[in-house]
Order: structure tokens, then C-alpha cells, then sequence
């Protein structure tokens, strides 16, 4: 059975949010063990809206498959039910490089280290 893998991009439905609501495309960041056995992903949303921030890690377009350049909201991270995964992945994982920045990202934002 196939689950999603650690930095693989999906578009997701967000809970809480309107059905109407455009879905948004969110970077796998959690573990595959977990991706594997788990109900559940952590994910980080993904943004078209480029604003600098300690947080954020831009994604330039054709990365893990995204048609433009795009963030990672680093500072959103969220735990989703495997059932808000709509479409996905869009192609294969994020280079390693950007992954490590997405961490260091993810860091910050839970205070680890400072921006």
C-alpha cells in the first residue's frame, strides 16, 4: 500500500475551512515510518504569497513538482488526517538541501533555535 513519503508535496484540504474553500499544497515533513502507520501527517502549508520571513523557505517553482515559486510556512506546521490529502504528490521529493532549511525553518518557529 502506498503512503506519502517525508518531502513529497500534496494538496490538501485544510479542517475547519469551508468545503468551498481552494485547497493549498503542503509539504510532507513527517517521518515515513510514522507516514506509514499513522492515521495522521505533519505538514507544513505551502503559499504563492512570497514574504520573507525567519519561517519560511522558498520553494522555487518546479520543486517537488509546484508550477510556481512558493513558500513554506514553517510556522504553520499541523498534523492532518491522512484523509485531507486530495491529490498528491505532485512529482517526487524535495531536494535534500531544502528539506534541511524546512527543519532549520521548523526550529525556529518552535523556538530550538533562534531566527
Amino acid at each position: 500500500m502506498e503512503y506519502p513519503e517525508r518531502g513529497e508535496v500534496y494538496l490538501v484540504r485544510l479542517p475547519g475551512q469551508p468545503a468551498d474553500k481552494k485547497m493549498r499544497p503542503a509539504l510532507i515533513v513527517s517521518l515515513n515510518v510514522r507516514n506509514r502507520l499513522a492515521s495522521d501527517v505533519i505538514v507544513v502549508p505551502i503559499s504563492t504569497t512570497l514574504r520573507l520571513a525567519p519561517t519560511h523557505v522558498e520553494l522555487p517553482r518546479g520543486e517537488g513538482g509546484l508550477d510556481r515559486t512558493s513558500v513554506a510556512k514553517c510556522e504553520q506546521i499541523t498534523t492532518l488526517d491522512k484523509s485531507f490529502l486530495i491529490r498528491g504528490p505532485f512529482s517526487s521529493t524535495i531536494n535534500p538541501a531544502k528539506m534541511s532549511e524546512v527543519e532549520k525553518a521548523i526550529q525556529r518557529a518552535i523556538g530550538i533555535i533562534l531566527p
